[in-house]
């Protein structure tokens, strides 16, 4: 089976990071979540996000997650592939060189990733997606275009693959997200 690195921080949204997480590590592959500065055993806060008739989604606290692996440690040479969860927290560790560095290693080296949600605004600061066809969060339509990229409207329940990339736009779309990413392991 493969191995996935999972790249989450605080608010992440809880259902974009628990629920690939744990699916992946059923399906049999190992998943390696971290945080920049935090070590494996730290946790992350998490948010939950719903659609409850308003403009955007509302925003409550969700579980504490536990980091099983160390920022610091990683290489990336030992991973298959990239997960990248939604939520809030791709509005920081997009700010981060070490994270963006990590994901233009997958994309150079023709691993698959994955990215759901608020997962593109990491994918348009790496400047990886250029010419390939993208769903978010409805909200980062603009940076993916901006980023040159050809933004996907897909119902909330689909996914889209393009190469090695696959995106969704909400935590709804996890069995076609995760059912396409699977597919390129």
């Amino acid at each position: 089976m493969s191995k996935v690195l999972m790249i989450t921080g605080d608010f992440v949204e809880d259902y974009e990071n628990m629920v690939p997480f744990q699916a992946l590590l059923a399906m049999g592959h190992d998943v390696d979540a971290v945080c920049p500065d935090k070590k494996a055993g730290d946790s992350i806060a998490t948010s939950i996000h719903d659609f409850e008739g308003d403009q955007t989604y509302s925003e409550k606290r969700g579980h504490n997650f536990v980091l099983n692996a160390s920022f610091a440690e990683v290489n990336v040479d030992d991973y298959d592939a990239l997960y990248l969860p939604g939520g809030r927290a791709p509005e920081y560790l997009r700010l981060n060189a070490k994270v963006i560095e990590i994901i233009r290693h997958f994309a150079a080296n023709n691993k698959p990733i994955a990215s759901v949600c608020h997962g593109a605004q990491l994918l348009t600061a790496a400047g990886i997606i250029k010419g390939k066809k993208v769903s978010a969060y409805p909200a980062c339509q603009p940076e993916v275009e901006m980023a040159g990229a050809e933004y996907i409207h897909l119902p909330m329940d689909s996914a889209i693959t393009d190469g090695q990339l696959v995106t969704a736009p909400a935590w709804p779309a996890h069995p076609a997200m995760l059912q396409q990413f699977v597919a390129l392991l």
